[in-house]
């Protein structure tokens, strides 16, 4: 986004007389005097009507721009115990522009807003949500949002409430879940949390659908973790809990068995079991994987149920993933495994992770031993010359 704005060199009770006739000219119900209770309730009567430069035909989108430019001067020069209302009255009026290009000039003074109110003014957190909303509009929701560390750090100085970060949170889920479903997940197991064991149990439906964008997200291999999360441990029992433990560290005939007797639970939820199947075989590969080195195209096509001309495109796919280090012999009909990631990661794998970083530290600690003989006797050999 375009940084903050050099704002109008002009006094504001003038600006703020300027918009009004303005205003007045567009149609608005708003006199062209100024008021006699101050430059608060000028700018209280401005924002009332500066929708109306919405209209279509009106201004040009630099016009409206500019416009709106000058009320943000305006606002940011109230002291902020006597802000409130106007910011979030602004901020309303901003999430009203229907037509894209007036939508993005409102995106723009929502950024300028943001970026000119001090960093520790709790304020920031309304006008921040509101400009996820018209990005939304937009398309443009990575122009204000790239990450859950980014968004942390925007408000490092003055953190929102629990209950806020868990509004916004929700919002952020809702306009990503369709365009960046990795993102969506990551913004969604955040949320998840924020909660405590006190009240874990009235994220039930935030878990539900935690766990259902991770299941969608064609990206997200490692499904493990979820299951630490206090919200989703109360779903223990449920439907959707014995699911995600399907994908967590069952194989491709349990998912079968499951939407075979739960097929219009997993619809209900809005997935796509062509989608799960192609996902389960990816998961039922890294668990094959994982024990063993060596693997026949016939065993693939028993494991995964897959028809032989569909084992090396196969094979294909997991190898763009990267989940997965292996080479294909064609000629021998074998797949040959160097190494995978695992589906889950408990205290087996890291035992056997100590157990690998303590074998290197053996092994180097050897070649240490055997370079110091080798040194050793070529001193000794020198001296002897």
């Amino acid at each position: 986004m375009q940084g903050p704005a050099v704002f109008i060199d002009a006094a504001i009770d003038d600006q703020a007389q300027e918009l009004r006739k303005f205003f007045k000219e567009l149609g608005a119900e708003i006199s062209e005097e100024k008021s006699t209770k101050g430059i608060e309730d000028d700018l209280h009567k401005i924002i009332g009507v500066c929708d109306v430069c919405f209209k279509e035909n009106t201004h040009s989108p630099e016009e409206v721009d500019a416009v709106l430019n000058s009320i943000v001067s305006i606002i940011v020069s109230i002291p902020l115990e006597r802000g409130e209302n106007l910011i979030l009255s602004f901020c309303d009026k901003m999430t009203k522009a229907k037509e894209p290009t007036l939508a993005r000039v409102c995106l723009q003074s929502l950024w300028r807003l943001f970026s000119n109110l001090n960093v520790t003014s709790p304020l920031r957190y309304h006008v921040y949500y509101h400009l996820v909303q018209v990005a939304k509009q937009v398309n443009q929701v990575k122009e204000v949002f790239t990450g859950v560390e980014q968004l942390k750090s925007q408000f490092a100085q003055c953190p929102p409430s629990n209950e806020q970060m868990q509004k916004l949170y929700r919002l952020l889920h809702e306009v990503l879940k369709d365009t960046n479903s990795e993102l969506a997940s990551k913004v969604m197991i955040e949320l998840l949390g924020t909660y405590t064991a006190e009240n874990a149990s009235y994220a039930r439906e935030d878990a539900m659908k935690c766990i259902v964008t991770a299941l969608a997200d064609p990206n997200t291999f490692l499904l493990d973790p979820l299951l630490s999360l206090k919200p989703v441990r109360f779903l223990e029992g449920e439907l959707i809990h014995d699911l995600l433990s399907v994908f967590v560290s069952e194989k491709l005939p349990s998912y079968l068995e499951f939407y075979k007797n739960h097929k219009e639970f997993v619809n209900s939820q809005g997935l796509n079991h062509e989608q799960n199947i192609k996902k389960m075989r990816l998961l039922s590969f890294m668990q094959l994987a994982e024990s063993n080195s060596e693997m026949t195209f016939q065993q693939l096509q028993d494991e995964l149920q897959i028809k032989e001309e569909e084992v090396e495109p196969f094979i294909i796919e997991v190898l763009k993933t990267k989940l997965v280090r292996a080479r294909m012999d064609q000629l021998a009909r074998k797949v040959h495994i160097s190494s995978t990631m695992h589906r889950t990661f408990g205290r087996p794998q890291w035992q056997q992770l100590r157990d690998l970083l303590l074998s290197w530290k053996s092994n180097l600690t050897l070649v240490q031993e055997n370079i110091n003989t080798v040194a050793a006797a070529q001193v000794e050999l020198a001296q002897r010359q």
